[in-house]
């Protein structure tokens, strides 16, 4: 590894925007560590493949094995990394599931469990990489959320609670890292055709919504709708891309990308608005300002 080549590990490289994220970074020269379940196993095509991408373009990509949802795994896959690359510079926190269906017919568990790879996920990942950013004086966490962890659909109301509870969670991170002179942003897709519409999971309890009637067909409605989309899936990686070549310092905490909700962008505007106005009345504006750190830069 080059000094000035920049070390990137990315969650959930499966499929879908991890896959794209993970191939275009490396194709511009990054070191990257593209992370997956299971990557003997069920993964183990997906992995193979872009283990030979790799070879045949001469990238520096690692797959690697990892489950955000298990606090070993993580640790041991960000141990591998800090390893092989001596630092993590960027984190990409991408692996994330959909549930689609009314509400009430979700179970605790199923409400539990993708909170633990939505919410929690991220969180296990931000901690375990925290720690070497701020011996390094610097980095960047950068958080794939969606135009739903700002608006509400019914029919999609667990996935948007967690979304919503990942962009509190990158906002806090934002204000509390800016004097270590680590980064903190969230990107947010609008509806794109990629593998997350093939594996969403629908309420364990189906019975639950017969009392609601027509209003059942909802989440019906909203599926047929998203899967319409015919954006361009690469022009997330290419947003990313973006944010990580953006000055440390510089970049917008927030960062929606695509078509959906056309109110995403007035509710960012807006609320970055009152947060200003918020930190002022309580003394903490100039504490949440970005200070570079001797290693700051990624």
């Amino acid at each position: 590894m080059s000094a000035n080549q920049q070390v990137v590990l990315v969650t959930g490289t499966s499929t879908g925007f991890g896959r794209l994220i993970a191939l275009t970074l490396a194709r511009k020269q990054f070191t990257v560590f593209a992370t997956m379940r299971d990557v003997q196993g069920r993964n183990a095509p997906p992995a193979r493949e872009l283990q030979d991408l790799a070879r045949r373009e001469s990238l520096s990509l690692h797959v690697v094995d990892l489950d955000v949802t298990d606090d070993a795994s993580v640790n041991r896959c960000v141990a591998e990394a800090i390893a092989k690359a001596g630092r993590i510079d960027v984190l990409v926190n991408n692996a994330g599931v959909a549930f689609m269906g009314i509400t009430e017919s979700f179970t605790l568990d199923q409400a539990h469990r993708i909170f633990e790879t939505n919410f929690f996920g991220p969180f296990r990942m931000i901690r375990a990489v925290l720690p070497h950013m701020h011996r390094q004086r610097g980095g960047l966490l950068l958080q794939v959320s969606s135009g739903a962890g700002r608006i509400v659909l019914p029919g999609m109301g667990l996935y948007c609670a967690t979304k919503h509870a990942l962009e509190a969670l990158t906002e806090a991170l934002h204000y509390e890292l800016a004097s270590s002179g680590i980064d903190c942003v969230v990107i947010q897709p609008g509806a794109y055709p990629t593998e997350i519409f093939v594996k969403i999971e629908s309420g364990a309890e189906a019975a639950r919504t017969a009392p609601y009637g027509e209003a059942a067909r909802m989440p019906g409605m909203i599926d047929e709708l998203l899967k319409k989309s015919t954006s361009d899936p690469q022009e997330i990686p290419d947003a990313v891309l973006r944010i990580i070549e953006t000055q440390a310092g510089k970049r917008e905490l927030r960062a929606r990308v695509g078509q959906g909700a056309g109110g995403v962008e007035a509710i960012n505007a807006f609320a970055a608005q009152v947060q200003e106005q918020l930190l002022q009345a309580f003394g903490l504006a100039e504490l949440t300002k970005f200070r570079a750190g001797k290693a700051a830069g990624a």
